[in-house]
């Protein structure tokens, strides 16, 4: 991929995550009014089309469940400058503690969101959030790792933070809350030392 394709897939990365963030803020404004709403008037609230809102959400309870849980997910940019001044290792472990409590705080609702979300036909795309944070964690020190160990890392640490590992530490292997965090903590810690982060601290 050459540069001008680059900054063209930037692009559209960035506006496609200016969408989402739109719709998600015009389905708080509207649960916010108490009244029942539709993908309709999502799509009339945000000044965008109904084909727009229904790429990103294909039913209403996956937006509210989703726009629920956004009121109380920092934004990548926060945790950055949160954790800007940690190592590089630090920094990956604030972000899955940041995550893997904020799944605990919010437990019910983070499973309803999948519940809802897993019964879809899986057209509408999810957030990312966790991989952005990565991404922003690691940029000081991109041009240090190679391209595949770079993916592999993002990609591994964000299965490694969230709801969906917390199922599995909780339902599967029967831990308690803080043994699931520190189990998925632990995990986390061994990765990454096993990578080339630890030669760019």
């Amino acid at each position: 991929m050459n540069k001008k394709n680059d900054l063209l897939e930037t692009g559209r990365k960035a506006q496609k995550k200016k969408t989402r963030k739109q719709l998600l803020q015009s389905a708080q404004d509207l649960l916010s009014l108490g009244k029942p709403f539709s993908l309709e008037d999502v799509a009339k609230h945000s000044n965008t089309s109904r084909a727009t809102v229904y790429r990103y959400f294909s039913n209403i309870d996956v937006l509210c469940s989703e726009a629920g849980l956004d009121i109380h997910t920092k934004s990548p940019d926060t945790l950055f400058d949160e954790f800007q001044h940690l190592s590089i290792i630090e920094r990956i472990i604030a972000i899955q503690n940041y995550y893997n409590q904020l799944a605990l705080d919010n437990e019910m609702a983070f499973r309803t969101y999948l519940s809802v979300y897993l019964k879809d036909d899986k057209s509408a795309t999810r957030g990312s959030r966790r991989v952005e944070s990565l991404k922003l964690a690691l940029s000081p020190v991109r041009d240090q790792i190679q391209k595949k160990e770079y993916h592999h890392l993002i990609h591994s640490a964000t299965i490694l933070m969230g709801i969906e590992p917390m199922i599995a530490a909780k339902d599967v292997c029967q831990l308690s809350n803080e043994k699931a965090i520190e189990t998925l903590k632990w995990t986390l810690q061994i990765l990454l030392e096993k990578t080339i982060l630890n030669k760019v601290q």
